[in-house]
């Protein structure tokens, strides 16, 4: 037992034991979701949350110390999303076709997440703090984050609350469109990416690259517009 212990410690000390502990859990609930043939509720990042949490608390291990190890996995989030431009260049022309009512749509997708969930916030009595941290839950963390630390707001709460965001959105995506009869693959995706960031545009691609591609342009737009508006309409209900 001693010896075991002794292991157990050497471990906790080494980067990669959570770096490997965060793949394997995704790796198992890849496969499940695979194995349940993509139920939105069979979703591999909801899923491999709780497992890696999971594994935390039974572990004692600090938040910080967890990192150290899986920052790697935080690295790649840059070039995954730069390699979005990919698809979006191979189908450029079917973008350029759709242009303007891809345009309408961000606007209106962009003011109403933005706005319901401020207008909500203030209606429950929510503090300033957390109103500016919950603003811009619909854009991908890094930019939300940034958008949250320039306005003097909780950066770390505004992850959690953007997490949350994008794992709702990419469960209830798929059967909210089909509830709404919306078959257009590309307006589908859009939606995804534009209400659920970076987990809708993973989402979107599980359905098809088409839906992927125009949830990807939504993220990255939505982002963009986002930065602009949260600091207006944050000056307008203060």
């Amino acid at each position: 037992m001693t010896g075991e212990f002794a292991l157990w410690v050497y471990l906790t000390r080494t980067p990669l034991l959570w770096l490997t502990v965060t793949l394997v859990a995704y790796v198992v609930a890849e496969r499940f979701s695979e194995a349940t043939g993509r139920h939105p509720l069979a979703n591999p990042v909801l899923h491999a949350i709780w497992m890696t949490g999971l594994v935390l608390k039974l572990t004692g291990t600090p938040y910080p110390t967890y990192f150290q190890g899986a920052q790697f996995v935080h690295f790649l989030l840059g070039p995954a999303t730069v390699a979005l431009a990919v698809p979006l260049y191979e189908r450029r022309a079917v973008v350029l076709r759709a242009l303007v009512p891809m345009l309408a749509a961000l606007v209106v997708g962009a003011v109403t997440a933005l706005t319901s969930a401020v207008l909500l916030a203030r209606a429950f009595g929510l503090s300033h703090g957390i109103v500016v941290a919950l603003a811009p839950k619909s854009v991908t963390t890094g930019v939300a984050m940034g958008i949250v630390e320039a306005l003097g707001g909780d950066p770390t709460l505004t992850a959690v609350l953007v997490m949350l965001t994008g794992v709702a959105g990419a469960v209830v995506v798929s059967p909210l469109l089909n509830l709404l009869r919306v078959k257009d693959l590309r307006a589908r995706g859009f939606a995804a990416g534009l209400a659920a960031h970076g987990l809708g545009t993973a989402r979107a691609f599980q359905v098809s690259d088409v839906a992927g591609t125009f949830a990807g342009i939504a993220m990255g737009l939505n982002a963009f517009l986002t930065a602009m508006l949260v600091p207006l309409v944050l000056g307008l209900v203060k």
